[in-house]
């Protein structure tokens, strides 16, 4: 009997701390908000975390040193582009999960995208986007994960996204086949005016819940320098978001230009103005790189180096050490705005005052898609004609912008406060290119 209780010990003693380690509250996407298990409305206060283009989710003594920092600016959430499906990320996710720490992770690849210029979904496509998905399923903090980011890039890009909703559609009712929980599926946008509202709209305004996203993101860089909710255009985003029916964050935000960057929009998003809309932001980004975007550096440019912790010119592991005064800015913001949101018992009790949002027209010129057309199926690629052919054995060959998005766009507004952004992500993929051509590696609306 001794001997039993001897061997079981250990046994019981390792489920307990598989259990500590584990135990953080899943997140869920109940009409236009995310809410913990407890009720308590969940806001992002995020940063875009992407150190090589392969994955930053393998080496648990680098994540925990980023964490630390992460921790003092107060950071909830990670958004990571790229993930390799095959890797161990047992002990970054687990340390992330300590610490309240979040993940929004990007399905595709640069090679399994969907397009703007030749879309198409095929099952090279799908396969990937249910390995990202069977491997980060298994973690709680794993709070949402991306169909695509910044496939429509202009305004005759509108064809493009019924692919969208299509992977979405199949992602989904993959979630739901295997049993998982139900992770949000989501899409992060690109800023195009040209495109608003009908991108957000088409996405959400699907009758059947299985047709639509769980959750729909922009990246924004409007509010630049000395700005304000008006000149910037953050009000009529927020226009433009009002009542809609699904989550809706900022999935990348924070002009460098003029630099330094205050963050002044951070009040606008947590404050009175749209916290009661809009589910928070993610800066960009983590790593100081080019473009000058960073919150930490592991240490000067090293352009000439050939050390392996050195891409592109920099450092990508090691000790993070704050961007000044960039990372005390940002810090400063996230310490004063605390929005406590609505419980879930409370909102369930008033959403019935929310209505479904009507799909957008298709018009000559303008966008170009008909919301009574049924979404394509798996192996269907667009043609001009607008007759989709099936194509179920085509591979993507993803090469449009926007797969990872390097945010060096800014916003400039005129005199009836619209606002044009141009949203490059020139160059990440130039970057990405070059390592794959070295050999680096491919990278509910429910009640």
């Amino acid at each position: 009997m001794l001997s039993s209780l001897a061997l079981a010990a250990p046994l019981l003693l390792a489920g307990l701390q598989a259990a500590t380690v584990s135990a953080i509250p899943t997140i869920s996407a109940v009409g236009s908000k995310f809410f913990y298990e407890n009720g308590t409305q969940y806001y992002l206060k995020g940063i875009a975390y992407q150190l090589t283009p392969n994955d930053p989710l393998t080496d648990g003594a680098q994540c925990k040193r980023d964490i630390a920092r992460m921790s003092e600016l107060g950071t909830n959430a990670i958004r990571v582009y790229h993930v390799d499906p095959t890797a161990d990320h047992k002990a970054c996710m687990t340390a992330f999960a300590d610490a309240g720490i979040y993940l929004f992770v990007d399905l595709d690849t640069f090679s399994t995208q969907i397009e703007q210029t030749n879309p198409h979904w095929n099952q090279t496509q799908f396969d990937h986007f249910k390995e990202v998905l069977d491997e980060f399923q298994q973690f709680d903090n794993t709070a949402g994960v991306f169909v695509g980011n910044e496939v429509l890039t202009t305004a005759d890009g509108s064809h493009a996204a019924p692919y969208v909703l299509a992977a979405a559609r199949d992602i989904k009712a993959y979630r739901d086949q295997k049993g998982y929980r139900e992770i949000p599926v989501g899409y992060s946008a690109a800023d195009i005016a040209d495109l608003r509202p009908m991108l957000q709209n088409y996405l959400a305004c699907q009758t059947n819940s299985s047709d639509r996203l769980d959750f729909y993101s922009l990246n924004a860089y409007e509010w630049c320098g000395d700005s304000s909710y008006t000149v910037s255009g953050y009000n009529m985003l927020q226009k433009n978001a009002t009542d809609y029916p699904i989550p809706i964050f900022f999935s990348e935000t924070g002009c460098n230009t003029p630099a330094p960057r205050m963050f002044d929009d951070q009040a606008a998003i947590f404050g009175k103005d749209m916290s009661g809309t809009w589910s928070g932001a993610i800066i960009y980004e983590w790593i100081e790189e080019t473009n000058d975007y960073g919150l930490i550096s592991y240490g000067p440019s090293a352009k000439a180096a050939t050390n392996t912790l050195v891409e592109d010119g920099y450092t990508r592991k090691g000790t993070p050490t704050p961007v000044s005064p960039d990372f005390t800015n940002l810090k400063k913001q996230w310490a004063t705005l605390h929005p406590t949101g609505v419980h879930l018992s409370d909102y369930k009790k008033s959403v019935s005052s929310i209505s479904s949002i009507e799909c957008p027209a298709s018009t000559k010129g303008g966008w170009a898609v008909d919301p009574s057309s049924p979404l394509p199926t798996l192996g269907q690629t667009y043609k001009a004609t607008s007759q989709a052919t099936a194509t179920a054995g085509s591979t993507g060959q993803g090469t449009s912008s926007g797969s990872n998005a390097s945010a060096t766009s800014s916003g400039k507004d005129n005199a009836a406060g619209a606002v044009t952004v141009t949203g490059l992500a020139t160059e990440r993929l130039l970057m990405a290119s070059l390592f794959l051509s070295a050999g680096m590696g491919a990278l509910a609306f429910l009640l």
